[in-house]
């Protein structure tokens, strides 16, 4: 009976021996199943040119609307045009009679047929451009000075644009800009006149831009767009710049191997939607960054490649 219990005491501990032995280190299995973040990455370039764009909007207007008024007190005898009709300077709008003319001009007529009198004026368009608003219809009893009609200054159309302060010599030192329609039909805009006040408000500046076309809806609200200020040299895609929670202080995740990124801290210069210059920072255009999955990614992190 003793043989038996010490045969298989024996027996546990060999048991117990190779189970040991067989066992694999903790600290392998720990490396063999640490997790590999995915990631896509790209490469910096140093001829992308940077830009940074500045856009407002612009509104189109007259600057100077014409009244047409009446010469004299009378009757409506004659209207020549109609609402949005396009006049020119000089333009017969309008024919006038006199009270008096109307009830004396017939007597006089039947009693001496050569005096031929009517007491008949006509008002003329005082500038050219597009009749805005028209007041009256023939057979209408006007009053002297009375206004008839409103015509918008064709020389006076452009876009306005209220500009901040602070871009105003910007623009000025430009002398055209591009305007965007909703369209997308560009024109090129020309800096007619740079009002001498500033909105107190906003604190802009309200700017005319003359296009060499008029054939524009007043009130439409187009876009211009320019550069605030350019920069070259090297730059990543602006997906590849973290930072920390005060954004005093940038990085990219560079990779030294197909598996393993390392933190490399940058210094940040001209940013744009797409791309962020590089000031400083041990970067070569032969080098990847990380440009997804780097947030949360520690020094030294063991990554994957993914295709994009």
């Amino acid at each position: 009976m003793k043989k038996v219990i010490a045969l298989i005491i024996w027996s546990l501990v060999v048991l117990s021996c190779n189970k040991t032995v067989d066992s694999p280190p903790a600290e392998a299995a720990a490396t063999e199943t640490k997790p590999k973040t995915l990631v896509t990455v790209a490469y910096p370039s140093d001829t992308a040119q940077l830009n940074n764009i500045i856009t407002l909007n612009a509104t189109a207007t007259y600057l100077l609307k014409s009244d047409v008024k009446a010469n004299s007190t009378g009757y409506i005898t004659k209207i020549t045009i109609k609402q949005a009709d396009h006049v020119g300077k000089g333009s017969v709008l309008f024919g006038l009679q006199t009270k008096e003319a109307r009830a004396l001009g017939n007597t006089i007529n039947k009693l001496d047929k050569s005096f031929r009198f009517n007491g008949a004026t006509t008002v003329t368009s005082p500038a050219t451009g597009y009749v805005a608003m028209l007041n009256h219809q023939i057979g209408d009893y006007v009053q002297d000075g009375e206004v008839l009609a409103t015509i918008t200054d064709s020389g006076s159309f452009g876009f306005v644009v209220d500009v901040p302060y602070e871009y105003l010599q910007i623009i000025k030192t430009k002398g055209s800009l591009p305007i965007t329609l909703p369209d997308n039909t560009i024109l090129q805009g020309t800096i007619a006149k740079v009002m001498p006040s500033v909105d107190a408000i906003s604190q802009t500046v309200k700017v005319l831009l003359q296009v060499p076309t008029n054939n524009i809806p007043e009130n439409l609200i187009a876009t211009v767009s320019f550069s605030k200020t350019s920069a070259s040299g090297l730059s990543v895609p602006k997906m590849a710049v973290v930072s920390d929670e005060t954004q005093s202080s940038f990085w990219v995740m560079k990779l030294i191997n197909d598996t393993t990124a390392i933190k490399t801290d940058i210094t940040k210069g001209l940013e744009t939607d797409q791309y962020i210059q590089i000031q400083s920072g041990n970067l070569t255009t032969k080098d990847r960054v990380i440009v997804s999955g780097n947030f949360g990614l520690s020094d030294t992190a063991t990554v994957k490649i993914q295709n994009p």
